[in-house]
């Protein structure tokens, strides 16, 4: 699998992606991590405009999407019931996702994240058991409780080489 940046015509199949993603969530019992229209078209657009959007590839399909950022998410400022690894510059996957049809899609993203720095860090929905899975498979540590700017908790994870 490759990891390429996602470009305007991958658009749809992204947002496909993102729909049985949510769709999962829900038949999984985590119904209420991305609130309805999340993540939105014009959220991947900007993310894209700022080379933050990738994609997830194998055989010239597009099986997954994520955004990879470099530099401090505001949201990681404060952490409740822990600390953070390090307070090294980081990078962090968000909006991670995948079409069900084939694995390693996480796994693809963490490399590419690895790739670009030694330390990673994630969020996730308490509810979100296959993402807090993958992420202590691949040795993301969990770090504490961070809130998003609405206020919801997320559990805070960190990998740290």
């Amino acid at each position: 699998m490759i990891v390429r940046p996602a470009k305007t015509e991958d658009l749809d199949v992204i947002m496909k992606i993102y729909t049985r993603a949510k769709q999962y969530m829900v038949a999984t019992g985590n119904g209420t991590q991305w609130k309805e229209g999340y993540p939105s078209r014009e959220l991947i657009e900007a993310d894209m405009a700022k080379n933050q959007s990738f994609v997830c590839e194998e055989d010239g399909q597009v099986h997954g999407v994520f955004a990879f950022i470099l530099g401090e998410d505001s949201t990681y400022r404060v952490i409740e019931g822990g600390a953070w690894k390090n307070d090294m510059p980081y990078g962090t996957i968000h909006r991670i996702a995948g079409d069900g049809e084939v694995k390693g899609v996480f796994r693809a993203a963490f490399e590419f994240a690895k790739s670009k720095t030694d330390n990673v860090r994630a969020d996730t929905h308490e509810n979100n058991h296959t993402m807090q899975h993958l992420l202590e498979k691949h040795g993301f540590e969990k770090c504490g409780i961070i809130y998003l700017a609405d206020g919801r908790p997320r559990l805070a994870y960190h990998y740290a080489q």
